[in-house]
């Protein structure tokens, strides 16, 4: 009995030993785990591909983020002064009218005003210039929808078809984007 017992420890011993000490990948040892070591591996290593792949693609989604709102960004500092500019350009208008009435007699009240407002006026187209706002020049060309728009339709047998003949309000045009469009009389 003894002597089966120290059997029975012997092969425990030897058991324990070969678990501790098997390396093998093919092992086919009645309580090794090498195989399941080995599948619980590859599924590591599948989960660190997976999630190297998912970080290497967030990171160039946050870079492209960035990169469209720094060019969102530039754009709106780009044209920051648009709204302003347009509500200059309708005052310009507005002055442009009262010039309009001058008649070049200097000796009563209003041409005084008048010349103030030539003063201001130039003044207002200066500021313009200096923001790069451009009168759009749209007169005896060919009507072009991006920058005018025809208000009035005549027709005029000296002139050719679809040419402006006059122009109603003034079109602007600030940096490279249309800040306002003309308003013009086409001809038919």
């Amino acid at each position: 009995m003894k002597e089966e017992k120290k059997k029975k420890e012997e092969k425990q011993k030897a058991k324990k030993v070969k678990e501790e000490k098997c390396d093998c990948k093919n092992c086919e040892c009645e309580n090794c785990n090498c195989k399941e070591n080995e599948i619980k591996i590859e599924e590591l290593e599948k989960k660190l591909a997976d999630m190297t792949e998912l970080a290497a693609r967030s990171q160039a989604e946050v870079l492209n983020f960035k990169k469209r709102k720094e060019e969102e960004t530039s754009l709106r500092l780009k044209y920051c002064n648009e709204e302003i500019l347009l509500k200059i350009v309708d005052i310009c208008d507005n002055f442009e009218r009262a010039i309009k009435m001058d008649d070049d007699d200097l000796s009563d009240e209003v041409s005084k005003f008048l010349e103030g407002f030539k003063m201001i006026y130039t003044h207002l187209m200066n500021i313009l210039e200096s923001y790069e706002v451009k009168e759009v020049d749209v007169i005896g060309k060919e009507f072009d929808a991006n920058t005018s728009e025809a208000v009035i339709v005549e027709h005029d047998d000296n002139k050719p078809s679809k040419v402006v003949l006059e122009v109603l309000r003034k079109g602007y045009i600030y940096k490279d984007k249309l800040l306002r469009p003309a308003m013009v009389k086409i001809n038919d």
